[in-house]
């Protein structure tokens, strides 16, 4: 049948199975959305499962928008009914629809990082704790992994004073949060959790309704996800999971790649299905990361295969430093494309931190090459568009202070630190919400109980902005969400506020209106699901879809991706694997984890690329080649740069067959040795190159098979071009 067509038998047996209990390990590129798209299609068409009656989860928006799009096209029809979407998203729509059991009104709002960081520090402050030793990004991490265990904050284990000092915050936090009527983060699942915990009713109602629960990139889930997934399966018992314990890389986040092995010791009698053929990359690639991979252990071994071919060797670059690092990077991707081979969009380069970014995005501003960032400042970490979010979500929920303290003097409005603790007083005396004063002061003047507890003046600010809120709140339900947008706007004259006639300003206002934008696709959905979606976007949410640059982000970020050619940078002991993982065995499972993720994102090429030496505070210090290149066999690399020679024998001992042998299950012949390439170009020739012009051929040599030739060009200077990609006309 159509549905069930381009199955090979593993995606089959996966779709069509009648397990009650479901374990789909899929391999990288192995098709796991197919398998979980069709899956559902397959529920509804075939089993005649009504699309309300399914809950499918996954981890990012994006993911979640291609699932449905697929499902809908596969069935020829909208699903309305489905709760299809990321575990924090479907959270969000349960626990507004069950605040009658909750300290929450429905209209709660979802706090970002940077809004839970200032809310620690009041907490910390609050309690006279000094903030110098004790960190609110610290305590707020801890507080983090505490509501991923499930712990309230009295049930903190206080084994240090530390522990003691996070445990105070953490119960002054809570609190807080419910007074603002918002939820953090992590909120979203722990609060769920403790709802279906807590009210049997509740929790039987959601799992008699939920007759096939489906969840994508399982080895990503918390304990918080995991006890989630269990409860709302509880009454039909049909959970259908797809992951790969290889490509776990949260644990920093709360993830646990062994909720694989819970999964099956929770369900023994569940049918566990390997999804190993590739249909991403040649084999060259797959058998390098599977050299990597099969040194961890507790995992279940995948045999890898593709019907791609073999491809290209993977190609190891040794620079000099990491300046030479960068440049090559971009030099070899400024060739490919100059030489039409490629694509500037085709390329990825892939880092162990941010910081590696710097040098990388000097040598591409130098080259005058775009690239895009994945992971630096998001479009809604900006300034102005976190004023504008924070002022809708006053409006959405006046008792949520943090959005209150950011906007009440912005733009200024003579509101000064006197007239904000007299208000603060004021509130608290009252047991009531800032933003519920405002609302008082501007329906009431000084009428008002709350004016005589304020100076004149100040009085008389706060119920003029006080009038202005209850005016927006009034409007909130009646105008269209960009019309409630553009009329906030103009009521406090914020375009003159943040256009000051600088290309700073101009750039600002232009941030504004892109948010505006987006308000006009939300205007049938409104001010709720508009707010929801903001706060649970994700970077690669963000990531543009069609940008003629490469991209430039962080091996965590390049999860669920894919790109034609991939750079791996700083492949050097302390990078990858990093420093801190030296001393934790699963620490160090997962940067090998993380470098296995890498290396799969690549369709084509593969380059893995190192420094012999790294600057650090001015000075160099040399480096170490990462210990996970030790297990790539020889045969699979092609080495290049400083002390090519050396290194190839280096990793021929890294690599030997006796030791290759000894760890993979599998034997690769060799590769046939290459012949010499001929020199095309000697010194003093003169050519030509399509983007820099005339140059001269200052020297050329055969370096590693390939002819390297270095040329002085009249436009830019001094460049070394590999003669088989470089578009280079002799004159």
């Amino acid at each position: 049948m159509t549905l069930l067509a381009n199955l090979n038998p593993q995606q089959y047996e996966a779709v069509t199975t009648d397990a009650k209990q479901t374990l789909v390990l899929a391999g990288p590129g192995s098709g796991k959305t197919r398998v979980l798209t069709q899956r559902i299609a397959y529920l509804v068409k075939e089993q005649n499962i009504a699309p309300y009656q399914i809950l499918a989860v996954t981890f990012t928006n994006k993911a979640a928008r291609v699932m449905r799009t697929r499902v809908e096209t596969l069935l020829e029809q909208q699903l309305q009914d489905i709760w299809l979407g990321t575990f924090h998203s479907i959270c969000a729509r349960l626990l507004r629809r069950e605040t009658n059991s909750l300290p929450y009104k429905p209209n709660f709002v979802i706090f970002d990082e940077g809004d839970q960081e200032t809310l620690v520090k009041r907490a910390i402050r609050e309690l006279n704790i000094d903030e110098k030793s004790y960190r609110p990004a610290g305590v707020l991490a801890s507080i983090s992994n505490a509501k991923n265990e499930l712990l309230l904050p009295q049930d903190y284990p206080s084994r240090t004073y530390r522990d003691e000092v996070v445990r105070r915050v953490y119960e002054r936090y809570q609190t807080m949060l419910v007074d603002n009527n918002a939820l953090d983060f992590d909120d979203l699942l722990f609060v769920a959790v403790r709802l279906l915990r807590e009210n049997p009713d509740i929790c039987e109602r959601y799992s008699r309704r939920f007759l096939h629960v489906l969840v994508d990139e399982f080895q990503d889930t918390n304990l918080a996800q995991y006890e989630l997934l269990r409860l709302l399966a509880s009454y039909h018992q049909n959970i259908f999971v797809v992951g790969d314990e290889d490509q776990s890389i949260y644990r920093w986040r709360g993830a646990d790649y062994r909720n694989v092995l819970r999964f099956e010791k929770d369900y023994p009698s569940c049918r566990k299905i390997l999804l190993e053929q590739n249909y991403r990359s040649p084999q060259n690639i797959l058998d390098t990361a599977r050299a990597v991979i099969n040194r961890n252990p507790n995992r279940t071994p995948k045999h890898l295969f593709t019907q791609r071919g073999n491809g290209d060797i993977i190609t190891l670059y040794e620079a000099v430093d990491d300046t030479s690092e960068a440049v090559y990077v971009v030099e070899t991707i400024q060739q490919l494309v100059m030489g039409k081979r490629a694509q500037a969009a085709d390329f990825a380069v892939m880092y162990r931190t941010n910081a590696q970014s710097r040098l990388l995005e000097e040598a591409f501003l130098r080259a005058g090459m775009p690239y895009r960032l994945v992971g630096a400042q998001r479009f809604y970490g900006r300034r102005e568009v976190k004023d504008c979010i924070a002022y809708l979500r006053l409006v959405h929920n006046p008792d949520d202070e943090v959005s209150l303290l950011r906007i009440i003097n912005v733009p200024g409005r003579g509101i000064g630190e006197k007239t904000m603790l007299s208000l603060t007083m004021a509130a608290r005396q009252a047991h009531i919400s800032l933003g519920q004063v405002l609302l008082d002061l501007g329906r009431n003047g000084d009428a008002s109980p709350f004016w005589k507890d304020l100076s004149g003046r100040g009085a008389v600010m706060l119920a003029d902005f006080g009038v202005l809120l209850g005016s927006w709140v009034e409007q909130r339900d009646k105008l269209s969400l960009p019309a409630l947008f553009g009329r906030i706007l103009q009521d406090v004259v914020y375009q003159e506020y943040i256009q000051d006639h600088s290309e700073e300003g101009e750039d600002r206002w232009g941030n504004v209106q892109e948010l505006l934008k987006l308000a006009y696709e939300y205007q049938d959905r409104g001010l709720t699901d508009f707010l929801e979606n903001l706060a649970l976007v994700s970077d690669q949410d963000t990531l543009p879809e069609a940008l003629d640059a490469p991209t430039l982000l962080t091996l965590h970020a390049a999860k669920g991706l894919e790109f034609p050619q991939v750079f791996i940078i700083g492949l050097d002991e302390g990078i990858l694997p990093h420093n801190r993982s030296r001393d934790d065995p699963e620490q160090m499972m997962e940067e090998r984890r993380l470098f296995y993720v890498g290396i799969t994102r690549a369709k084509d090429r593969l380059y893995l690329v190192r420094a012999q030496r790294r600057s650090t505070y001015g000075s160099y210090e040399f480096s170490d080649a990462s210990q996970f290149l030790d297990d790539i066999p020889s045969n699979l690399l092609k080495v290049q740069g400083a002390s090519s020679a050396s290194r190839r024998s280096t990793y021929s001992d890294y690599s030997s067959p006796s030791r290759v042998q000894a760890n993979m299950p599998w034997n690769i012949p060799p590769a046939p040795p290459k012949p010499e390439p001929q020199q095309r170009y000697r010194a003093a020739m003169r050519v030509k190159h399509p983007a820099w012009g005339d140059g001269m051929v200052l020297d050329s040599r055969i370096v590693d098979g390939e002819e390297m030739v270095d040329v002085f060009f009249d436009s830019v200077g001094f460049k070394r071009l590999m003669a088989s990609i470089a578009p280079l006309e002799v004159l």
